[in-house]
């Protein structure tokens, strides 16, 4: 691909005194049939992270620019993009920690690109809703009765998988996902394993369902990247490994002791 050169006037002034080079992937489809990488030389300023730089080009420099982000708080999970070939959070970020550059800023690997920085989310959309991400009880209990209390020791079980925010980073990095893309994939596994774990919620079974299967949680190899490049710590991995455990002690049970799951 080449890379073409596009530098602007700067309005602000580098807290630094330096500039680094920004070489992002542009695709845009009305007017190119392959990408190609775009060089834009902006200013270095304390505590400036990737993202902020991505603004400055889109603010000064070139506002023709397409890319996701929300809350710059590393909340939404809307700025995944890769950097320097690792998936990761832009606005986590920051400019100083890759000088002197270049920086190389492209879209999530794995996924469909639909302009510039902007990815297609639509399988990971479509998992999601298959494993049924919210609590599913056989029987609700009336109001009058309260809510349904946990203990902490109950919260701990899962709250670790309950901090994903579906950035996706955990899909760009994962091998799996890349070879074989019917893969569920680490943050669907995870999230749903979070309900799983939920003593408020009886809908394992149809989670398993569509889990238990080749292209759920037996298809993960535990390559381990997912966790590695996760931003709250969720450790999808460990999520997938701990659902392979349930389930075979499950198959076990059932093989033994047959009318146990009757």
């Amino acid at each position: 691909m080449a890379v073409e050169s596009l530098a602007g006037n700067v309005s602000e002034t580098p807290a630094t005194g330096q500039t680094v080079t920004l070489e992002v992937f542009r695709y845009r489809p009305e007017e190119e049939t392959e990408p190609v990488y775009q060089a834009y030389e902006v200013p270095v300023h304390k505590d400036w992270v990737v993202l902020d730089a991505l603004n400055h080009i889109k603010d000064h420099l070139d506002g023709t620019l397409s890319y996701r982000w929300s809350c710059r708080m590393g909340v939404c999970g809307s700025c995944g993009m890769m950097v320097n070939g690792d998936a990761r959070l832009t606005c986590a970020t920051f400019v100083e920690s890759l000088l002197p550059g270049p920086i190389r800023v492209e879209p999530l690997e794995n996924f469909p690109v639909v302009r510039d920085l902007v990815i297609e989310m639509t399988d990971f959309m479509e998992k999601l809703e298959s494993v049924k991400p919210w609590i599913i009880r056989d029987e609700e209990k009336p109001l009058e009765d309260g809510e349904y209390l946990q203990t902490p020791a109950q919260l701990a079980d899962f709250e670790q998988f309950s901090m994903c925010i579906n950035c996706l980073l955990c899909y760009a990095a994962c091998p799996v996902y890349g070879l074989e893309p019917g893969f569920t994939g680490p943050a669907v596994i995870a999230l749903a394993q979070r309900y799983n774990l939920d003593s408020r919620d009886q809908g394992a079974g149809e989670r398993n369902a569509v889990l238990d299967t080749d292209e759920g949680i037996w298809q993960c190899t535990l390559v381990g990247e997912c966790s590695e490049v996760c931003p709250k710590d969720v450790d999808p991995a460990a999520a997938i490994q701990r659902y392979k455990v349930s389930s075979t002690l499950q198959w076990y049970r059932n093989l033994l002791m047959p009318w146990s799951s009757k």
